[in-house]
């Protein structure tokens, strides 16, 4: 069997054909093995990073493809929110009216650095939740019938809570503690949106999250400090370590499989659905989050709950 991600996940022989997909974060790791599989299946792929040629070189790669993929690139920087609404607006361009099938939100990172971003929020949290979620709710008018959320999160978000607090804050800064939390809130945020989609969408679209594994052929162990660094690329040496292809199957999984067309709220890893901590599955949390995101970003609630709902 070829180590693709769509035969990793059984969905080798479905058809994206006539589908338009936003993987963020695509230039590299396993956005960019989610974006190659999903130009293999015959889908439509908007490639975001930062990075021109590493854009192109993608794009690339899909259009040589044998099947009827195709690509573009478009470059955002999720520190910037009128980065994130240009390539919300870039992606409206594209699909139209038939709308945006399947919206990955993968793009973030671990940063070392203690920084606020012109907003006052801290540098991770913002990348790695604000702009996912900012991007979410200018595109949800944009998203197609039956269409699917997937959220990259992480076994890392395991053990935090969040500190809304802290997040306007790099005073005692951790950056594994501001990874965690990013984490546990892309997790919290997924399964908010599908709860508000459930109750107040009718168009069948879905919101799920996952861990890919640990990856140190990813490029995400560049960030940790020089032991960390160096200890992860000797693991990557190692026949057990994820690979960024293994790491982008659940993914792929979570966009094409036909099991997972009505779940959502979810959280999974090795495609199939785990269950995340309880802080990730407490409504009231996600619900705060929620509320705050808007809060933070100056924007009106997504998905807000109409007079006499409760929270």
């Amino acid at each position: 069997m070829r180590n693709y991600p769509e035969d990793i996940a059984g969905v080798g022989d479905e058809r994206l054909v006539g589908e338009t997909a936003l993987v963020t974060g695509s230039t590299s790791g396993i956005g960019r093995e989610t974006a190659r599989a999903l130009g293999r299946l015959g889908a439509h792929v908007i490639v975001h990073g930062r990075d021109e040629d590493d854009g192109a070189e993608v794009v690339d790669e899909i259009d040589a493809g044998v099947n009827e993929g195709t690509a573009e690139f478009v470059a955002a920087d999720f520190a910037d929110p009128e980065g994130v609404s240009a390539l919300a607006d870039a992606t409206r361009r594209t699909t139209g009216d038939e709308g945006l099938d399947l919206l990955f939100n993968n793009a973030g990172g671990y940063f070392r650095e203690a920084r606020l971003t012109d907003l006052g929020v801290e540098y991770t949290f913002q990348v790695n939740h604000l702009a996912p979620y900012q991007l979410t709710a200018e595109l949800l008018g944009d998203l197609a019938d039956d269409a699917r959320v997937i959220t990259t999160s992480s076994e890392a978000h395991r053990g935090d809570q969040i500190d809304l607090d802290a997040v306007r804050s790099v005073d005692e800064f951790s950056s594994w503690r501001a990874y965690q939390r990013s984490k546990l809130a892309n997790a919290q945020f997924a399964a908010e949106l599908g709860s508000r989609l459930r109750e107040r969408d009718d168009r069948g679209v879905t919101s799920n999250s996952f861990h890919p594994g640990a990856i140190p052929g990813s490029g995400f162990f560049r960030h940790l400090p020089a032991p960390l660094s160096g200890a992860a690329s000797a693991l990557g040496r190692l026949p057990f370590a994820t690979t960024p292809a293994e790491g982008a199957a659940t993914a792929v999984y979570l966009a094409v499989a036909d099991e997972v067309a009505d779940a959502t709220g979810r959280y999974f890893a090795d495609c199939r659905e785990k269950k995340p901590s309880t802080e990730a599955q407490d409504p009231r949390a996600q619900h705060r989050l929620w509320e705050a995101s808007a809060e933070l970003l100056g924007i009106d609630e997504p998905l807000a709950p109409s007079a006499g709902d409760e929270p």
